[in-house]
C-alpha cells in the first residue's frame, strides 16, 4: 500500500493587470444572415454592416439567402467557435457544408436559417382526462 503525503506549502497570489474590454465598440451592429449554394450544397454564415452590403454579396454570386435578422459580428464569432467545437468544419469564407445536424444546432443556437431547408418539428401532448 503507497503511502502518499501530502505537502503544502505557502501559496502566494500575485495580482496583476487584467484588462477586459468591455466596450461595444469593436462589435458593430448589422444584418446577421444564412446563405445557401445549391451549386455546392453549402451553407454561408455571415455578418453584414448594412443590407447594401448583402445585397452585393448576393448579386455577385449564386447564392440563395434563407434568412437574416438583426445582430452584430460577435453573434458570428460566438456561432463559429461554438459550432467549431461542436466538430462541424467550414472554409475560409464560413462556408459550412450542409447537413440536417448543422441546421438543427443552427436553428437550436438563435441563427437565422429559415423554414425553407428546416422544418420544425412541433411535439404535441394530449391529456386524456378519464
Amino acid at each position: 500500500m503507497n503511502n502518499r503525503k501530502i505537502i503544502k506549502r505557502d501559496q502566494t497570489l500575485i495580482s496583476s493587470a487584467f484588462n477586459v474590454d468591455t466596450s461595444t465598440e469593436k462589435f458593430k451592429n448589422g444584418i446577421i444572415y444564412t446563405l445557401y449554394s445549391e451549386e455546392f450544397n453549402s451553407l454561408n454564415l455571415g455578418f453584414a454592416e448594412n443590407i447594401r452590403v448583402l445585397e452585393n454579396k448576393l448579386s455577385s454570386d449564386t447564392l440563395i439567402l434563407l434568412e437574416l435578422k438583426k445582430g452584430n459580428n460577435k453573434n458570428l464569432f460566438l456561432l463559429v467557435n461554438t459550432l467549431k467545437e461542436l466538430g462541424f468544419k467550414y472554409s475560409d469564407n464560413l462556408y459550412f457544408k450542409y447537413s440536417s445536424s448543422l441546421i438543427r444546432h443552427l436553428c437550436t443556437l438563435g441563427w437565422p436559417v429559415g423554414r425553407s431547408l428546416y422544418k420544425q418539428r412541433k411535439i404535441k401532448k394530449e391529456l386524456l382526462c378519464a
